[in-house]
């Protein structure tokens, strides 16, 4: 091993034993023999094989657990060259139908030239007994694959790039991808790696791509695009687009019309005009926009009749429990049974959960097949709770088929839900690609009734489809404003209202379910600490992780979720002997026996278990657990959510986080007994107000926020970070427009 200038170690040898390897990452653990020393390997490389020869780049590492082994950043691997070094390849049995018998013959046959001949006329292996020109073409087909996996992987590594990359990137472009990826190497930005323009246009220019080249300028509008719909909007304005775009290109406006008309006359990209104003889309958001306006259209425009005895069936249900509905409830109730589709908002305390039920109770008696979902696992665990009645996640609803290693659904337009009655509750949280294929599984006739709080952050992905729908005034909508007098005791609900209203919340006092303490910098951090490990169990009497939650505005800081995350786990879940650990990304994050975590992607393809029911299949951005067991050796943790049991492989633990403290937007469709928030050191971009009310609104029994009441203050008075551009709400407006009204308006033109 030598030392390089990048201070990564070089390793030099054959592989001898493959111990780990998933294809589809490019992860593996394997032995090499380096100059008759074994040394243990392990990364993201692509995929190798017993009898390659490897150079390897990386550095040495040691775990109390499992020794020492080298820690691979990229990998050179060799097909084997001389006869012995094929043989010992091709009787691993990494080929089909070739074993070490057929192996012998095959290479006593063709000696060297044994992996071209498979690789370019691999009808010649018919002359050996036993294998058909079936077999032969299967043979090579195998070697073929193998081979185009590494040469992309090595393509990658040759600009800094990982295998796993290489892998991900190669099963959606196939066989060419190193001719695609050198003809166009800003296709890197889009699917399915979607990378930094900027690191794509440092590689074209090792291409020798010129900065004015078309497919550059048509690559940075799309890219543009895309990453505005990850800061949730479907669209943009062409003048923004441009402006934006020209910008981030250092290029002149007028060579980036040119390109934009291209891309419209095209149909990569796509244009609406709303108000006069033109406005860019990506032409998957601009289906989701218009299938969703459509179909809201088309079921608030249906005639329906309310059930005759639908006045009476309410005084049942009031005298069965006890008391009168207030009337905007029952204006509520009434409007769910007379209508295709419709809207329910309101704060917390206003009576949401009570409207629910009733409307559940009604149609229930009506129909058989009614379902609760919402968008979390987490807001359907306690959707469920507030009913009493089963409840899942939109995912589960239409059953999600990865098969194809994209994201389906087995329930679509040709095979629809069951369903009579759709509840979808947290509507805020939905985005338009998932409306899209809700709505589109939903049968003709099925009712849609959506509850949620409009005051509350939207939803991760693009879109503000509850915002929009309201905004657009068409569909059915009851917003209800009235706190009942049980919740008006609490301050949490009651700051909830001020903060929405514009006023700031009250400070309250120990006595309170709300109170404030004036902090900040590092010692906010120490008291959030304190607050968490200490001072509020010993009042409450709160376990610290399963009870007490940190939202935090922000990652970053003494007072974001990546340090008090730090300091948390070190406090409540401190390293001991016995107890499993995993270091991740070079230790920078440990996962430890006991932690709590969170998942921070979709994952479709992760099994699980549940005591006495099937296993599953999926595992969400935000669902919380705690980790059971610890494999060290495998590297490999247990996680129990809830009553599902998850086993996160090497190379899935990049999707578990510790979650002692966890960023508002991730706790979005989760409450917790107590929440802990933290407004230090906010940065001026997340000090907005849907933020700060979203974090108190997930306090169930407890909110504390520590900090400055400057920062408080500065978060209540902004509404500007609200803004998301959509065109739902005109699309939404057409498409509920009367047809005799628009054929006069076609007249009148």
């Amino acid at each position: 091993m030598e030392q390089q200038e990048q201070q990564l170690m070089k390793l030099e040898g054959t592989v001898e034993h493959v111990i780990y390897e998933n294809a589809d990452s490019g992860y593996a653990v394997f032995e090499v023999d380096a100059g008759g020393t074994d040394v243990v390997v392990a990364g993201n490389v692509g995929g190798v094989d017993n009898g390659m020869s490897v150079t390897v780049y990386g550095h040495m590492v040691n775990h109390p657990s499992y020794g020492e082994q080298f820690r691979a950043e990229t990998i050179e691997a060799r097909l084997p060259e001389d006869r012995t070094a094929i043989l010992s390849y091709l009787s691993s049995g990494v080929l089909p139908y070739i074993g070490p018998s057929t192996a012998k013959k095959i290479v006593a046959k063709f000696g060297d030239d044994t992996l071209t001949i498979i690789a370019e006329t691999p009808q010649r292996l018919c002359e050996l007994k036993g294998i058909t020109e079936q077999k032969a073409a299967v043979i090579s087909n195998e070697f073929r694959r193998m081979y185009g996996v590494r040469e992309v992987v090595a393509w990658f590594a040759r600009y800094g790039m990982t295998a796993q990359q290489a892998v991900t990137c190669y099963r959606a472009l196939g066989p060419h991808t190193v001719e695609a990826l050198t003809q166009n190497p800003y296709l890197l930005c889009g699917e399915p790696l979607q990378l930094k323009f900027g690191q794509v246009d440092t590689i074209a220019a090792a291409l020798q791509f010129e900065t004015g080249c078309r497919l550059r300028v048509a690559a940075g509008l799309l890219y543009a695009l895309r990453h505005n719909a990850g800061n949730g909007h479907t669209c943009l304005p062409r003048d923004k687009l441009l402006e934006s775009t020209s910008k981030f290109l250092r290029l002149p406006l007028g060579d980036l019309e040119a390109a934009l008309d291209e891309l419209l006359s095209s149909e990569e990209l796509r244009t609406r005009t709303f108000d006069g104003v033109e406005y860019i889309y990506l032409p998957d958001l601009l289906s989701a926009e218009e299938d969703i306006a459509a179909r809201l259209g088309q079921l608030s425009t249906f005639p329906t009749e309310a059930p005759p005895t639908l006045d009476a069936d309410i005084r049942v249900l009031e005298m069965a429990q006890g008391f009168a509905y207030a009337p905007l409830q029952r204006q509520a109730i009434r409007l769910a049974l007379s209508s295709r589709v419709m809207v329910l908002t309101g704060g917390p305390g206003t009576g949401k959960t009570t409207t629910v039920n009733a409307i559940l109770s009604l149609y229930e008696a009506l129909y058989d097949r009614v379902a609760l979902c919402a968008p979390t696992g987490r807001a359907a665990k306690r959707l469920s709770e507030l009913t009493n009645h089963a409840a899942s996640t939109i995912h589960r609803l239409l059953e999600v088929d990865y098969s194809s290693g994209s994201v389906r659904f087995i329930h679509n337009e040709k095979n629809l839900l069951k369903y009579d009655v759709i509840i979808l509750d947290e509507m805020s949280m939905v985005d338009v690609k998932l409306f899209q294929a809700l709505l589109a599984a939903a049968r003709y006739h099925c009712r849609i009734i959506m509850v949620g709080d409009a005051d509350q952050l939207p939803s991760v992905g693009p879109g503000n489809i509850l915002g929009e729908i309201l905004k657009a005034g068409v569909v059915p909508t009851v917003r209800l404003t009235d706190i009942f007098r049980q919740a008006q005791r609490s301050l949490i609900v009651q700051n909830a209202h001020r903060i929405v209203d514009g006023q700031m919340p009250q400070k309250g006092g120990p006595k309170d379910d709300f109170f404030l303490i004036e902090s900040n910098g590092l010692a906010c951090q120490k008291l959030v600490c304190d607050l968490v490990s200490t001072r509020l169990p010993k009042a409450y009497g709160f376990d610290p992780v399963r009870d007490i939650q940190v939202l935090c505005p922000t990652k970053v800081g003494p007072t974001g979720s990546v340090e008090l995350n730090r300091r948390l786990q070190d406090i409540l879940n401190p390293p001991a002997k016995g107890k499993g650990q995993i270091g991740t990304a070079e230790s920078a994050k440990i996962l430890r026996l006991g932690d709590k975590v969170m998942q921070i992607k979709n994952d479709y393809d992760i099994t699980f278990e549940r005591a006495g029911a099937e296993a599953g299949v999926g595992a969400y951005n935000g669902d919380l657990g705690i980790i059971t067991a610890v494999d060290v050796d495998a590297r490999s943790v247990t996680v129990q959510m809830d009553d599902k049991k998850y086993t996160y492989t090497a190379d899935q633990l990049n999707e578990l986080e510790p979650a002692y403290a966890v960023t508002v937007h991730k706790s979005q469709g989760s409450e917790f007994p107590a929440v802990i928030l933290p407004v230090a050191d906010v940065p001026a971009r997340l000090c907005y107000r849907n933020l700060l009310y979203t974090g108190v609104t997930r306090a169930r029994k407890l909110c504390v926020l520590t900090g400055t009441a400057r920062t408080e203050q500065t978060m209540v008075e902004n509404v500007r970070q609200n803004m998301r551009y959509s065109g739902l709400r005109y699309l939404l407006k057409d498409a509920a427009t009367p047809t005799e009204e628009k054929q006069e308006q076609l007249s009148a033109t």
